[in-house]
């Protein structure tokens, strides 16, 4: 990792050298006045030329709709083009929230908000913002995958950049054909794995979006520095090669030397046309790939897998929550997963990892702590010679098991974690198993410290129907013992008497606070630590009063505080590491964190 902060480029410049314009947002320029630390200066509306009169309510960087002040109206030519009333930005956010509710259907909300998206980007954030709760399962997880599947359907406007194998030598064009320069966070996917739906091909462009609406609602990232990229191979999905409205590239996916040198000219052209410190996201890539592209790019690259690493951090986060809950430390405890692919082998090592930062135990001793079983059951070294690279760490000496309960009756664990992409896998025989080995077979030691008859389950699939169980389901099967929490989110559950809240382990929670603090410090690369410095961030957030609910993550009203504190924490870390480039480094980091979170608010123009 040192080694990478002192390679030289070409010219003798170090990457620590190359620093834009020094000015908020880790050294790019404010254009459109975004951040919070510009909040308060008058802004023109226009980039290289004056946008006024219809063209400005036609541009979604600045238009106002009908809270354009009557000297703005005059100014810029849009008196008359518009019905009298001068509405405040609360009143229209108040119509649009009233108008969203009367939709029926999910998909019906999800295409309101996009089509607001494209009309008035700033009333767009301050409506997901000031309703996170409510709009978030909308734009986001579980909308985003049945907007994914009709893509083709209900495509209207082009989002983001679509890079096909027609492209081939010509990504570096491509790229410039998009309209903003300083982009700071790209997040692109194949298509191949969109959550647990499988193969959608060139429609996974969903994801993307999404993920960067959050980056910017969640974690003040600015919208005009962020770009939605789909790569288009081609799908194995027969209904959509079949399908007329379909997108995409209509051929079998590429595979082999032609997807690699695809993805080289693609990371490439990248690092080419915006330079070192461009965070790229790897989303929903499938197993074969997802691994192989971040080993081959972290090193030369500010790579990011959200699927291995995001969610690793975020369920960590939850762990230690827990603890407060549970008692003990997490050496104490012992993991099973039902799942080995990105999630679950990605979420297992950052658990070793930390154990081992706490205990100063080898990290090939910590994972003994944590089993994994996959398709063909529970992951043993008799399987060693049979199981792909990933999976080999995790591959210790026991009998095999082959069914999810015969696991939990073998392993008596504490901690079931679920990241198989297959619902109701959680069955009534697994989770009371897990309920009567967490009454009688704890180690002395631990069930004294806290009342430890409580089985903590992870059921992180998504979406909603992909679950390993339900929250319901985990409650009752429990008689209301379970620490629960979820991928998707579900509503709170009565049980005799009790209301029970179950948490959602949302990636959310950590990808935008870490952008953040990647992008603030100017980090020339993603390391381990951050990620552990990210979970400590989210970890620190939850309070006595969530404990007490049985929350073992806190509330997304508060995400942006939330978001701030990890992205100090990471940008803190990133200093330390020597992986920092934005120089020198400020004296607060939180309160820096906060002034570059971009606000929606509207501008006063001159």
């Amino acid at each position: 990792m040192d080694s990478t902060t002192k390679k030289v480029r070409p010219g003798g410049a170090s990457v620590l050298d190359l620093d834009p314009k020094s000015t908020v947002g880790g050294g790019v320029e404010d254009a459109y006045g975004e951040d919070r630390a510009t909040e308060d200066q008058l802004v023109t509306p226009w980039t290289i030329s004056v946008a006024s009169g219809y063209s400005l309510l036609r541009d979604p960087h600045h238009n106002k709709g009908l809270a354009f002040t009557l000297k703005e109206r005059d100014a810029h030519y849009i008196r008359g083009l518009l019905p009298p009333v001068v509405m405040s930005q609360e009143l229209q956010e108040k119509k649009l929230l009233h108008n969203i509710r009367q939709y029926q259907l999910p998909l019906q909300k999800y295409t309101a908000m996009m089509d607001l998206a494209e009309r008035n980007e700033r009333l767009f954030y301050k409506l997901l913002i000031d309703n996170v709760e409510e709009l978030l399962p909308v734009v986001y997880t579980p909308t985003v995958g049945e907007a994914c599947q009709k893509y083709g359907s209900i495509f209207q406007r082009p989002q983001g950049l679509y890079i096909s194998l027609k492209e081939k030598g010509k990504i570096l064009e491509v790229l410039k054909n998009w309209p903003e320069r300083s982009i700071q966070v790209i997040v692109v996917t194949d298509g191949e794995r969109i959550l647990g739906l499988g193969d959608l091909g060139c429609q996974g462009m969903g994801i993307p979006v999404g993920k960067l609406a959050l980056y910017t609602a969640l974690g003040g990232v600015r919208p005009s520095s962020c770009l939605p990229i789909t790569i288009d191979v081609g799908t194995n999905n027969e209904k959509l090669l079949n399908d007329e409205f379909y997108i995409g590239l209509k051929q079998r996916r590429a595979t082999g030397k032609e997807y690699a040198d695809l993805l080289e000219e693609f990371m490439s052209a990248v690092k080419q046309n915006y330079g070192e410190k461009v965070l790229i996201q790897f989303e929903d890539f499938a197993n074969h790939n997802a691994f192989d592209l971040l080993a081959k790019y972290s090193t030369t690259h500010l790579v990011f897998n959200d699927d291995i690493q995001g969610t690793a951090a975020v369920v960590l986060a939850g762990l230690v929550g827990a603890l407060k809950l549970l008692g003990g430390t997490l050496g104490d405890h012992k993991f099973l997963f039902l799942g080995a692919g990105e999630a679950g082998t990605g979420i297992a090592e950052l658990i070793a990892l930390e154990m081992s930062k706490q205990t100063k135990a080898p990290v090939e001793e910590t994972r003994k702590n944590i089993w994994l079983v996959d398709s063909k059951g529970l992951i043993v070294s008799s399987r060693k010679d049979s199981l792909q690279h990933f999976k080999k760490p995790w591959a210790h000496e026991h009998p095999p098991a082959t069914t999810l309960l015969d696991a939990v009756k073998a392993i008596k664990p504490t901690v079931l974690i679920g990241t198989s992409g297959v619902g109701s896998t959680f069955t009534k025989e697994v989770v009371e198993a897990m309920v009567e080995f967490n009454e009688v077979s704890l180690p002395l030691s631990l069930s004294l410290s806290l009342s430890l008859h409580k089985p903590l389950i992870l059921a992180l699939s998504n979406p909603t129907s992909q679950s390993e169980c339900t929250a319901e389901e985990a409650y009752k099967w429990t008689q209301g013992r379970a620490i629960y929490a979820s991928g998707s989110p579900f509503d709170p559950v009565e049980y005799n008497g009790k209301v029970h809240v179950p948490g959602q382990a949302n990636n959310a929670y950590i990808f935008p606070g870490l952008g953040l603090g990647l992008v603030i410090s100017g980090a020339i690369r993603v390391h381990d630590d951050m990620l552990l410095a990210a979970s400590e961030g989210l970890a620190g957030q939850v309070t006595k009063e969530n404990c007490e609910k049985g929350l073992i993550y806190p509330p997304f009203s508060n995400i942006r505080k939330i978001s701030a504190h990890i992205a100090a924490n990471v940008a803190a870390k990133a200093y330390e590491l020597g992986l920092a480039s934005r120089l020198p480094r400020p004296e607060n980091l939180l309160k820096y964190a906060e002034s570059c979170m971009y606000t929606p608010n509207y501008r006063t123009y001159r």
